[in-house]
């Protein structure tokens, strides 16, 4: 499985990920903030097909691509039931507080905790992390955890906008994500990428 970093949404630094199956030339999206055509541009440079569209939470700078990219790649666009209200409206996806008016069409697939968003030979596991969100979402691979904005590098995702939960937040990280084997690397939605050991040590909101 390969994994490609792209930062396209400048204001907010917000991390979209490319992952793909390099035998199968299947892949993913996950969170594209801005910029369809650099990210379809990205795979075809990179030789795989975009099958899927993950949101891991339905704030607008994770979503502003989504329209644009489903266009055209006709991927399937998926995020948890209780955050795909968010894709499509503004105000909920707190877009129009920023100045911007950013709407996805809705989910083609809504996902729950447990589910594994497959694509070639490869597969990512769902986990529910809600507390920066209602459904936010990580994504666990193998060695690896893309954390959207449930868990930074020595930071969390900030709990003041409408659907927070700070209480949650933390149960998330500690009960869901602190339990995953130390050596897990961490991408996150935006920041640097840490692992679960240094986050366990150094993560002031967490110890």
């Amino acid at each position: 499985m390969k994994i490609k970093k792209l930062n396209l949404l400048d204001i907010f630094f917000t991390n979209t990920y490319l992952i793909w199956d390099e035998k199968t030339k299947k892949g993913i999206v996950v969170d594209p903030a801005d910029k369809a055509k650099t990210i379809f541009q990205k795979s075809k440079q990179f030789d795989f097909e975009i099958k899927f569209i993950v949101n891991t939470h339905g704030h607008g700078d994770h979503i502003g691509a989504n329209a644009e990219l489903k266009n055209l790649t006709k991927a399937k666009i998926c995020i948890h039931s209780l955050d795909n209200p968010m894709l499509s409206n503004s105000g909920l996806n707190f877009s129009r507080l920023s100045g911007y008016n950013i709407v996805s069409p809705s989910a083609d697939i809504e996902l729950k905790d447990g589910d594994e968003i497959k694509f070639g030979s490869e597969k990512l596991k769902v986990i529910h992390t809600p507390g920066h969100s209602k459904g936010s979402i990580c994504l666990l691979g193998d060695g690896f955890l893309i954390s959207g904005d449930t868990l930074f590098f020595e930071g969390v995702g900030r709990t003041d906008l409408a659907g927070a939960e700070p209480e949650k937040l933390i149960r998330s990280i500690k009960n869901r994500l602190f339990i995953l084997p130390d050596s897990t690397k961490i991408y996150p939605g935006h920041g640097e990428t840490t692992t679960i050991t240094h986050e366990k040590r150094n993560n002031p909101f967490v110890l």
